[in-house]
């Protein structure tokens, strides 16, 4: 694939359709099959399984995520739940060691710590319901790069260079990331995946029992009992995917969606939007204190609400329409003090009686002529998930089941509280943060599709893209590159990235405000925005080299 070296800089612009995405070869892909005359679904979908052979930290197929549909000829907006599940062998207490402490390396890094992978079930599901085209049709380039090879970047031979003890530990993912002698994969070098080409081709032949059953399952099963892992035929044969409502709310005339729970991220992203939409941010000034200081406890309070009622909403009463409710928002914002912070441990979640009912994740865009859009964020959680591939069938395992509350009030690896309602429970979702996002203009025409990894921050992340579009009329590009803040209630610490003025951070501080030791990145968002003309404004974030906008 071929890049304008100016594309990080300025929107791609496609009068048809287009696709964005972290890698650009995957991106590429997408295109090439809405040129072909597939839908948004169908290059979702191809994008996605392309991803697992050319973005290996993140794309996947051993891993779980959520797609936002948005079908123009019924104007229907749907919400595809393809999150992992605990195995019918997970417990409550399965990551407390003697003395009740978690045991972060069996939570994080053993075969103990994958969920049940719903990545395959959910991409077949959204290609059944809402695509066009066959799976053998969307897989094909996937198998291909697979098969022959594709040409390694300078992102993924740098990023196999740093991981190299991570995955070292493990004999299938030295064989699959590293050369036959141990030397590393240098940009340029062909990186082929026999077993991962075998495993996609009995996917496009078979569907879900290419994965779920047969040989692939055998594989995956017999890599668990290896170690002593719970995932199961019968947990294989159970998963299963679910079609959810999204969440929806309105801003400033606009109407936001995005995933429902187990995903935190819609509900929180709209409770911090009914809470900012109170005050003029733009007479504000972009990235100024008094902005910023808006922002900052705006996310203290969702993020202490998420701690307590935030979970899988098929185990656990979440309380959100009453998290968003603007009434809510508005008790919230007469806490909030303009001249100072506040402190984290004075704020805490709402009520109970309120309720009446990795940094390495990778989100993509696609865009059709039709007018079609999906937003899709999936993940192995940590960067190439557990660091443990399933030999013989050439993937990574995820380690989702550190998104679980392994036990109350304890951090899990991106440093999120969680309680009861996230607690482990078997063919439970375990809470997420992703945050696939679709706006629509007061005429009901979708206008921005977005979203991000970034572990805790992908909500703020989205947040920020969001502000930018619409308070501060950015177009795509600049909104992308514009300089971040996230705080996540607790450690109440305010993280933000370079070009934040030193100014403006020192009034922080003289606010009360605890900034972090250093500048930091802070997500990598994909994003497509169309104006009244249906033409379409794409932008990769230029904070990850690879990522690219592609039109068909």
């Amino acid at each position: 694939v071929k890049l304008d070296p100016l594309a990080r800089f300025h929107p791609v612009i496609a009068e048809k359709g287009v696709t964005v995405s972290q890698e650009a070869i995957a991106s590429q892909v997408g295109a090439d099959i809405l040129a072909a005359g597939g839908n948004a679904v169908d290059a979702a979908v191809a994008t996605g399984f392309a991803l697992a052979v050319t973005l290996p930290r993140a794309g996947n197929i051993g891993g779980g995520g959520f797609m936002l549909v948005h079908l123009a000829e019924e104007n229907k907006t749907i919400a595809i739940d393809y999150r992992e599940m605990a195995p019918a062998a997970a417990s409550r207490n399965m990551f407390l060691d003697a003395e009740g402490d978690v045991d972060r390396i069996k939570a994080r890094h053993s075969v103990h710590s994958s969920g049940v992978p719903g990545t395959v079930a959910g991409m077949i599901y959204a290609l059944e319901n809402y695509g066009t085209m066959s799976l053998k049709q969307v897989m094909q380039p996937a198998i291909e790069l697979a098969k022959k090879g594709f040409p390694v970047s300078r992102s993924l031979a740098s990023s196999l260079v740093r991981y190299r003890d991570y995955l070292g530990k493990d004999s299938a993912s030295s064989n699959y990331f590293y050369k036959a002698d141990g030397e590393f994969y240098q940009a340029g070098d062909l990186l082929l995946q026999k077993d991962l080409a075998a495993t996609l081709k009995r996917i496009s032949k078979q569907g879900r029992a290419g994965f779920y059953k047969g040989k692939t399952a055998d594989l995956l099963v017999a890599q668990m009992r290896r170690n002593g892992g719970l995932i199961s035929h019968q947990d294989l044969l159970n998963y299963k995917v679910v079609e959810r409502q999204p969440v929806c709310g309105d801003y400033r005339s606009n109407k936001v969606c995005a995933m429902p729970p187990p995903s935190s991220g819609g509900v929180h992203l709209i409770q911090m939007l009914n809470i900012l939409e109170g005050w003029n941010l733009n007479a504000l000034g972009h990235n100024s204190a008094a902005y910023l200081h808006r922002l900052v406890e705006s996310m203290r309070r969702a993020y202490a609400d998420r701690s307590l009622h935030l979970g899988d909403p098929d185990f656990y009463p979440v309380p959100a329409e009453q998290l968003m409710d603007k009434s809510y928002a508005a008790t919230l914002r007469k806490q909030i003090d303009l001249s100072k912070a506040s402190r984290s441990v004075d704020i805490q979640p709402a009520p109970t009686n309120l309720i009446n009912e990795s940094p390495e994740t990778t989100h993509y865009a696609t865009w059709d002529r039709w007018g079609n859009v999906v937003s899709n964020t999936y993940t192995i959680n940590f960067s190439y998930g557990s660091g443990i591939s399933v030999a013989g069938a050439g993937f990574l395992l995820n380690n989702e089941m550190d998104d679980f509350s392994s036990k109350p009030g304890s951090a899990n690896g991106y440093g999120l509280i969680g309680g009861e309602a996230n607690a482990i429970q078997p063919g439970k979702r375990p809470l997420s943060s992703m945050t696939p996002t679709i706006v629509f203009d007061p005429q009901g025409e979708p206008i921005v599709a977005t979203g991000s990894p970034g572990g805790s921050t992908i909500i703020t992340v989205v947040l920020q893209m969001l502000l930018n579009v619409i308070d501060f009329d950015m177009g795509i590009a600049e909104a992308t590159a514009a300089p971040r803040i996230h705080h996540q209630w607790l450690p109440d610490t305010l993280r933000y990235e370079r070009g934040i003025s030193v100014d403006t951070l020192n009034i922080l501080t003289e606010m009360g405000h605890s900034l972090g030791d250093k500048p930091v990145r802070l997500g990598v968002t994909q994003s497509i925005a169309s104006d009244k003309n249906k033409i379409k404004y794409a932008a990769s974030d230029p904070r990850r080299e690879g990522a690219a906008a592609i039109p068909e």
